[in-house]
């Protein structure tokens, strides 16, 4: 079978495919040097020039190849007690998730993920216990199962990871391998459902390219700053992603 590729798929432009590309590795950037948040504006942007349909599965795939291409670049500070945890919670939480028949009130979700993460951010340190391989059983299960509802994890995935590390390169490598793990299987389902990945292979392989030298540039930054201040950074851009569900939440934009 012969694939043609196209940069430019039904219904987008070529401005907006250039404008794609060019989000991914700013958007990259952003996640790898500050530790979160360029997952959520990359969705923001796609949001704002894709057609509806495309928007979360093309978004699985680039954002698999940049967390994918940050865990490998960052992998050597890839806290695997963290992700051997987290795994089997990933796997529990889809089940919980593929056994849900009704459909839970988004804004409710939204709203609660908020309030978790500004607590992560500004209230008191997490109990020991919390943080250990039953916490973050609790974290990998509770995230995933959100995740299959709202594309709303990644904030609160960081943020309890950054309970767990104070770290920089960990925080950011961690983190990395844990959002693989969750957008790893969206993908597959995506694909069952029948959405036809080929149409948007070309343009989905420049963003992936663009996502990783922004990635690159992205962890040049981070090698600069120290550990206090890069914490500084990620409580102020997680509180701007969370302040941003809330807004969702009630007005729904």
């Amino acid at each position: 079978m012969i694939v043609e590729l196209t940069l430019v798929p039904d219904g987008l432009s070529l401005a907006a495919a250039i404008t794609l590309v060019l989000a991914a590795g700013i958007t990259s950037f952003i996640t790898a040097s500050l530790g979160a948040g360029g997952g959520v504006a990359l969705l923001v942007v796609m949001a704002s020039v894709m057609p509806p349909l495309a928007i979360v599965p093309v978004h699985g795939i680039v954002q698999l190849g940049s967390n994918g291409s940050r865990a490998m670049m960052t992998r050597r500070h890839i806290d695997w007690s963290v992700i051997s945890w987290f795994v089997p919670g990933a796997l529990l939480g889809a089940l919980l998730a593929s056994m849900v028949l009704i459909r839970l009130p988004q804004d409710v979700l939204l709203l609660t993920i908020a309030g978790f993460v500004l607590y992560l951010c500004w209230g008191p340190g997490l109990p020991k216990q919390a943080l250990e391989r039953g916490g973050v059983l609790v974290a990998g299960t509770v995230t995933t199962f959100v995740s299959m509802f709202v594309g709303a994890s990644g904030p609160l995935v960081a943020a309890f990871i950054k309970q767990v590390h104070t770290d920089r390169h960990r925080t950011v490598a961690t983190f990395a391998m844990a959002m693989s793990l969750q957008h790893g299987p969206k993908v597959i389902v995506f694909a069952v459902a029948g959405f036809v990945f080929t149409d948007w292979l070309l343009l989905m392989l420049l963003m992936i390219s663009a996502g990783f030298f922004g990635t690159w540039a992205g962890l040049q930054c981070l090698n600069k700053m120290s550990n206090v201040s890069f914490t500084r950074w990620l409580n102020w851009v997680l509180t701007l992603l969370a302040i941003r569900l809330i807004w969702q939440a009630f007005w729904g934009a």
